[in-house]
């Protein structure tokens, strides 16, 4: 199924801010270069290359060797700067609600007496979640990846065991790539009632109800 580049989804915005970021750094940058950089097919770095140069954003100039120079034009200076700032904006809203909803998760572990907690899952969201976990009085013991990742947590123990979940008291689900059957492991070894799902997250919970559970 093709992509509609015209639409205004996250991943559209975020591709067309590194196509413009990458032209406005070096004019000289190849349709490979950009693929590479942004992680996509050539294919699709030259159908929002395109659709760029369709809106006014990017100029296109042959130069020596059948090569081509891109360059942003004030419109595409402006789409730039204005897509900066949004993506800026999602950050710190996306920051403020992971915040909220892992300081409500370990608010209710420490009311409950649970203070030993596990992370499933590394990122930006188990990097908040520690964060937050340093105002009460708890112990993190680790953040678990599954898939034997590294923890990119910093200061946090790399767990690869999903049986290390049962010496938690309590565990907070932080992996935003998370799936049904990962949720269906953790509740095998845990209790449902002492397992936190954030909402920000968007999984299914009622297969792992948290506090709700029966």
């Amino acid at each position: 199924m093709s992509r509609n580049l015209d639409n205004e989804s996250p991943e559209n915005t975020t591709v067309t801010l590194g196509v413009l970021s990458a032209v406005s750094d070096n004019s000289r940058v190849t349709q490979r270069m950009l693929a590479n950089e942004l992680g996509i097919a050539l294919g699709l770095v030259n159908s929002y290359l395109k659709r760029c140069v369709r809106k006014g954003y990017i100029k296109v100039r042959q130069v020596p060797k059948n090569r081509f120079a891109y360059y942003l034009t004030p419109e595409g200076f402006y789409e730039k700067s204005r897509l900066t700032a949004e993506f800026l904006s999602q950050s710190l809203k996306f920051y403020r609600i992971a915040r909220n909803q892992c300081t409500e998760h370990l608010e209710a572990c420490v009311a409950n007496g649970w203070h030993s907690i596990i992370f499933v899952g590394s990122g930006d969201l188990a990097e908040i979640a520690a964060i937050c976990a340093q105002n009460y009085q708890v112990e993190v013991l680790g953040v678990l990846s599954p898939d034997g990742a590294a923890s990119a947590v910093p200061g946090q123990k790399a767990l690869s065991d999903l049986d290390d979940l049962k010496k938690a008291d309590a565990v907070i689900f932080t992996d935003m790539q998370a799936s049904p059957d990962l949720l269906r492991e953790v509740e095998a070894r845990i209790s449902k009632a002492r397992i936190f799902v954030p909402p920000i997250l968007n999984l299914p919970l009622e297969q792992i109800r948290g506090l709700d559970g029966a």
